[in-house]
């Protein structure tokens, strides 16, 4: 079992700056996938970024590239969702996520542990 609490929500204006954080706990050593989601009301959850922290890489959506980075602590048990020039299309809660996968996408259901998300408001 994998425990994920995220934290660094709020409310900034455009162009404004959050880091979110996703603290891991639990049987972390086999985890290697960290996501971050996002949902709006009336909208689909989508993916945001991932990280695997086996290996480093990550990848993020087209429409967060430039603004958003996604790292992690050297422990491997934290991970960041820095968040850069934010929108009000980015208003959303998100969710990070957790799994033992090798390619660490973005499909929703290819993750196990969730989060209880964090909401972020950008206000024009």
């Amino acid at each position: 079992q994998v425990q994920l609490v995220e934290s660094g929500g709020g409310s900034v204006q455009a162009g404004g700056s959050l880091t979110l954080s996703c603290a891991a706990s639990g049987a972390t050593a086999t985890t290697n996938c960290i996501a971050w989601f996002r949902q709006s009301p009336g909208k689909k959850r989508e993916g945001v970024a991932s990280i695997s922290t086996f290996s480093g890489s990550t990848y993020l959506i087209d429409s967060v590239k430039g603004r958003f980075t996604i790292s992690h602590d050297n422990s491997k048990t934290t991970v960041f969702l820095h968040m850069n020039s934010l929108k009000p299309e980015d208003t959303a809660s998100y969710y990070c996520a957790a799994d033992r996968g090798h390619l660490c996408g973005l499909r929703e259901s290819s993750y196990k542990y969730w989060g209880q998300g964090t909401q972020v408001t950008v206000s024009s």
